[in-house]
């Protein structure tokens, strides 16, 4: 199927539109069948009375309508979905009865996604998620076979690139050299090491034969231990599944992150968009010397660059994704009369400033390190309420361009000062000295 080209005359050269994978109507069926599943979520009550007045041939039949319904949605929908690469967008049209047509500009896509879920993986297809500097959500193109969802993201991203349409095609995936892998083993011990884990399984344990106690009502104690389990899983299994196997790999358009145990995900950190690096230890790590990689991507949802990792090799990695960076080995603590203010806690607030990166520490139990390039500075504001103002503190705000925060908090109020005005120096001097944001440039 052909259309002309987006701003062409009539003699401009036709663009070949594609469908989805054939697989992708059983995928869509599902729809209508989600639809009553909803319903029945939202009023269980009605939904047991509708049930109950159902006789088996009633059952049969709606079951005779609803299947062919179903199917017949999916069939259309897939058949009325086409995209296309044009000269500098990516066409996506989709709608049965309300038409979309979503035009994504090449040079404004910063990362581009394969996902493979179970079921897809057992079809031999993948899911193709399409992150677009501004957009608030990912489009994506679900199904795609797998062979066509990774020569269509290579072409992707050597369009991005500034090759040229003729040429993109030829480039295919650029190569990518390991960084590092976390072993399983290390995933389940560190998962068994953080207290949010035995938290959620704790309060799962705890609340419900409480509430039995006093409610004596079963009911109560199902609509309470259910989410409760669900979180200590999500918390604990749910992270193992997710961050299985992770490896982390560095290529010329960007670091790219392999994960899952069921649901596999190739996803890409876009060069020039980490807008903060954060580097978390929990207490019980300490002692093994591990630590977490989050980051902040602007316009993305890329949080977790590494899961666990020895603190050497994770500052490595964070030397990739911040060129010329180096993690700070120990913050500058607010000073002593900061306890008036946050008794106890106050020593777990720190401060340092390199000439790559405005770092600022908070958390005495578990400790958050957050890393802001000066190039990343979008404001820094100064703040200090009254109680404050009498111990002579105050707070450093740093906003990023992923809609973050970075907080110095308890900063002597002269050194505050001071501070404020050297990081907006900084911040114009990195902007001006920054690396292109481009693939790989």
């Amino acid at each position: 199927m052909t259309a002309p080209a987006p701003g062409g005359g009539p003699d401009a050269p036709p663009v070949a539109e594609r469908r989805l994978h054939p697989v992708t109507p059983f995928r869509r069926a599902w729809a209508p069948v989600a639809v009553l599943a909803g319903w029945a979520v939202h009023d269980p009550n009605a939904a047991q009375e509708q049930l109950a007045r159902l006789t088996g041939t009633m059952l049969l039949v709606g079951l005779s309508v609803l299947v062919p319904a179903a199917g017949l949605y999916g069939f259309l929908s897939w058949w009325f979905t086409h995209f296309a690469v044009t000269g500098g967008e990516l066409r996506i049209r989709t709608g049965l009865l309300f038409r979309r047509t979503a035009h994504i500009r090449l040079e404004r896509i910063q990362a581009v996604d394969v996902t493979r879920p179970l079921l897809a993986r057992v079809a031999g297809v993948a899911k193709l998620r399409i992150d677009v500097v501004g957009a608030a959500k990912k489009d994506e193109l679900a199904f795609l076979g797998e062979r066509e969802a990774r020569a269509l993201r290579a072409e992707l991203l050597a369009r991005a690139a500034g090759f040229a349409p003729g040429t993109a095609r030829e480039v295919g995936e650029a190569p990518a050299r390991e960084l590092m892998h976390v072993p399983p083993r290390a995933l389940a011990l560190s998962l068994l090491l953080t207290g949010a884990t035995w938290g959620s399984l704790a309060a799962a344990l705890v609340v419900p034969p409480l509430l039995l106690l006093a409610t004596h009502s079963v009911w109560t104690v199902l609509a309470t231990a259910l989410p409760l389990l669900g979180a200590a899983g999500a918390s604990s299994t749910g992270r193992f599944v997710a961050e299985y196997d992770w490896s982390v790999g560095e290529s010329p358009d960007g670091l790219r992150i392999d994960r899952g145990l069921l649901d596999r995900a190739h996803e890409t950190v876009p060069p020039g968009r980490v807008q903060a690096v954060r580097v978390v230890e929990p207490l019980l790590w300490r002692r093994p010397g591990w630590v977490r990689v989050e980051l902040d991507v602007a316009g993305s949802d890329n949080s977790v660059l590494v899961p666990v990792a020895p603190r050497a090799a994770a500052e490595s990695v964070i030397a990739r994704v911040l060129p010329g960076a180096t993690v700070p080995a120990s913050p500058v603590r607010p000073p002593r009369r900061a306890r008036w203010c946050v008794p106890v806690w106050w020593r777990g607030h720190g401060l340092a400033v390199t000439d790559a990166v405005f770092a600022a520490r908070h958390g005495l139990l578990r400790r958050r390190l957050s890393l802001v390039p000066h190039a990343k500075v979008q404001s820094v504001r100064l703040t200090q309420g009254p109680w404050g103002r009498l111990w002579r503190l105050a707070d450093v705000h740093v906003d990023t361009g992923a809609g973050r925060t970075v907080t110095a908090r308890l900063r002597d109020a002269d050194e505050a000062a001071r501070l404020l005005a050297a990081q907006a120096e900084r911040s114009r001097t990195g902007r001006r000295d920054a690396r292109p944001d481009r693939w790989m440039a």
